[in-house]
């Protein structure tokens, strides 16, 4: 089957091109600026996602299309997310593709979401309009490098041996490792059942931002201080982020904004299709920092 990765050179896109040849497929990797592969079956495409021509022309063939590519980061975000939506529906229904599969975030029926998820959830609506049928995937957060959240939790634990903390620390949300999120990312593509479907990704375990912290010390062999205080804004505990981790501003602020909605997998069904069993978080940040 001919697949096309939009976002192909990202934190989940990279991975997801390589299993997905693994698969068997052939595999067109669709990002800004086109990489030659060594791999035969993988062939690079320059594009970038928000101009439909150079979309189109990436999607040309391809019977399933993964739409990965978000613009956090750019102060106008929310705007291009929704222009790259419109030319991915509009580039796959040219190219004759049979299924869109989109990567967003848990939480999206919230009333209260965050401009990031916000976003997120506004994507799927987008590719959902358009003519081909849309498997929507939301995930967790990403245990694994690259993931901002999971190397902003890595930065936190490296550097500060106390930590005074936000409120949000206490919410519940369930990490997914980014191996299990590229397995069901493959095992739903060009399945006709689950067109039209949207599932939720997380691990098999439900717990909070602050045990989250508290475990990845553990296997770093830290021990920090957690105090939690109830006055830190999304804005100020965006400041504290960026002054002591690696992840800018620009990124860091959209993703606390979120921190405050538990991301909890209320319909999990998509792990029937997938035949390995979810990692444990500790062995995924294990996993995560053995391959930095």
């Amino acid at each position: 089957m001919r697949v096309a990765v939009v976002g192909a050179t990202g934190t989940i896109g990279a991975p997801l091109v390589i299993a997905l040849a693994d698969a068997g497929h052939d595999v067109v990797a669709v990002s800004r600026r086109a990489r030659q592969s060594a791999d035969p079956r993988v062939t690079p495409a320059a594009a970038d996602a928000t101009d439909e021509a150079a979309v189109a022309r990436a999607l040309c063939g391809a019977e399933v299309v993964y739409h990965l590519v978000h613009s956090l980061g750019q102060t106008d975000f929310e705007e291009l997310d929704r222009r790259a939506a419109r030319a991915v529906a509009a580039g796959a229904a040219a190219g004759g593709a049979r299924q869109i599969v989109y990567l967003g975030g848990v939480g999206g029926t919230a009333v209260d979401l965050s401009p990031h998820l916000r976003s997120r959830a506004e994507t799927a609506e987008i590719l959902s309009e358009g003519k081909v049928p849309v498997t929507v995937l939301g995930a967790a957060m990403i245990v694994g490098t690259g993931s901002a959240a999971f190397e902003t939790i890595l930065a936190l634990v490296e550097r500060l041996p106390v930590m005074v903390c936000p409120r949000w620390v206490s919410v519940q949300t369930q990490p997914v490792a980014l191996g299990d999120v590229v397995r069901a990312l493959v095992a739903v593509g060009g399945d006709g059942a689950t067109f039209g479907e949207s599932y939720d990704l997380g691990g098999p375990e439900v717990m909070t931002y602050r045990s989250m912290m508290e475990r990845t010390a553990r296997i770093r062999g830290k021990r920090p201080i957690l105090i939690e205080v109830p006055f830190l804004t999304p804005r100020l505990s965006s400041l504290w982020l960026h002054l002591v981790t690696p992840v800018n501003a620009a990124v860091t602020r959209p993703l606390v904004e979120g921190l405050k909605i538990p991301t909890v997998a209320r319909d999990d069904r998509v792990w029937e299709l997938v035949e390995t069993p979810r990692q444990p978080f500790d062995d995924a940040v294990r996993e995560a920092l053995s391959a930095r």
